[in-house]
């Protein structure tokens, strides 16, 4: 675990949800408790760049957020929201299709999770509602852009609420590259931990959801790796 843990888990921002009907609970509590956050995470008038300074900071909670899917799984070490959004940018980076305006692509892979800052990274498990989730979310991305110029401001909302709605093929493409990335993290966390197979239900939850020809590639040589680890495991002097 990253040392600044202790001091991550023990602050409203961002919270940890757990599964069951006490997360509500919790979060109401954590919406009284917001007013009592210090400045630096509370919404300033934005303008002569008084709130660069909080804004970068809040983006810096993404370094010690880890993804919660692994921390379910009890995954040593898990991944931090800031790792998952750092290589999805760069597989951005790397892409070939000359179809897709790249530099937009990065622009959402860097800034899609942003909000999880402030609301943590809320999964599945969490018994969250999809409505209730996209709502805890937006109101963060308007908290943390309301700290930026006008421009900015418009410029990184649109782009998330672009990721959120799939609506450009950029958008698509980004989506299939968070999942992509989720996959090829569960095959190394296997690799890492000597467990080939154990995060198998990673790779279930994505069966048929990519379509774009360069993941559908990656995604077909991760399978093939990883056959290969649970075919050795299973038949050791083989």
């Amino acid at each position: 675990m990253n040392p600044e843990e202790p001091e991550l888990w023990g602050r409203r921002s961002p919270t940890r949800l757990r599964p069951g009907p006490a997360a509500d609970a919790s979060w109401q509590e954590e919406e009284e408790e917001s007013r009592l956050r210090p400045c630096c995470q509370r919404p300033m008038a934005a303008g002569g760049g008084v709130g660069l300074l909080p804004f970068l900071r809040l983006l810096g909670q993404l370094k010690r957020v880890p993804r919660t899917g692994w921390v379910y799984r009890n995954v040593a070490k898990p991944e931090s929201v800031s790792d998952h959004m750092y290589r999805m940018a760069m597989m951005a980076l790397v892409t070939e299709d000359k179809n897709l305006n790249k530099d937009r692509c990065i622009r959402l892979a860097l800034v899609h999770d942003m909000a999880e800052c402030i609301v943590g990274d809320i999964a599945p498990a969490d018994n969250i509602p999809k409505e209730e989730k996209h709502r805890r979310e937006e109101t963060a991305m308007q908290q943390l852009t309301h700290l930026l110029s006008e421009d900015l401001r418009k410029e990184i909302y649109d782009l998330w609420e672009e990721y959120e709605n799939q609506s450009t093929a950029e958008a698509k493409f980004v989506k299939q590259l968070d999942q992509c990335e989720m996959i090829l993290q569960a095959f190394e966390y296997e690799e890492l931990e000597k467990t080939p197979g154990r995060l198998q239900d990673f790779f279930d939850s994505t069966a048929g959801k990519f379509v774009h020809p360069e993941i559908l590639q990656l995604v077909s040589l991760i399978y093939t790796e990883r056959k290969k680890r649970i075919a050795a495991t299973s038949h050791p002097h083989s």
